[in-house]
């Protein structure tokens, strides 16, 4: 089926972040002589937004003391360091640029915060992506639905004519609390053993693979 709007999530499906991610978040860790952790641990906590990683990677979580300073730190950090590494995955650029020369509308929706998901998606998509919806406090994160409904108004789409692009078991499920099908891509964050657990059905081993749908 050919789909005329395009709702992407971000890490793991467009960009490649996960260096600055675990960077940043190892910075921030440093700084209050908490352990560290490599990348490889760092990509298994993400998927359910920033505050969830630090949740992870924080001793004890949210009830550590020094939880709000270390994320707050992490916050900031990540704010000026997001584009060290971060890159689009191979073949993404071209996906864009052939679905918006087939007159396709597109969108991002990511739980990162609402201004670096704006900044990253300017800095490496620009007029390409006009619609980009990060974590604010007007709007619930995903899995809800909220996100996605506000791409798809929008866009002035409907369930039947838009699909969700993303990586993780967080991306599934929001595609399914909002009734449109959900394309999960095998080069992000979670493999394809942890996306068929989690309910993929639909699975592309490379982004060209998204126009044969």
């Amino acid at each position: 089926m050919k789909y005329d709007n395009y709702i992407f999530d971000l890490d793991g499906t467009l960009l490649n972040s996960i260096e600055d991610l675990a960077a940043s978040c190892n910075y921030a860790l440093r700084n209050f002589g908490m352990p560290e952790y490599p990348v490889e641990d760092i990509q298994n906590f993400v998927g359910n937004g920033v505050r969830k990683l630090m949740e992870r990677s924080v001793p004890q979580g949210a009830d550590n003391p020094m939880f709000d300073q270390v994320f707050q730190l992490f916050r900031t950090y990540y704010l000026d360091h997001s584009t060290v590494y971060t890159r689009p995955y191979d073949g993404i650029l071209e996906l864009l640029k052939v679905l918006k020369e087939q007159d396709k509308e597109l969108a991002v929706v990511s739980n990162k915060f609402d201004a670096a998901t704006k900044d990253l998606v300017r800095r490496y998509f620009g007029d390409t992506i006009t619609i980009a919806i990060g974590e604010s406090k007007n709007i619930q994160k995903k899995p809800a639905p909220d996100m996605v409904l506000e791409a798809m108004r929008q866009l002035n789409s409907t369930t039947e004519n838009t699909v969700y692009v993303g990586d993780s078991d967080v991306d599934i499920a929001t595609a399914r609390n909002c009734s449109i099908p959900c394309v999960s891509v095998l080069w992000g964050f979670k493999d394809r053993r942890f996306l068929i657990e989690h309910g993929a059905t639909t699975m592309v081993s490379h982004p060209s693979d998204i126009l044969d749908l």
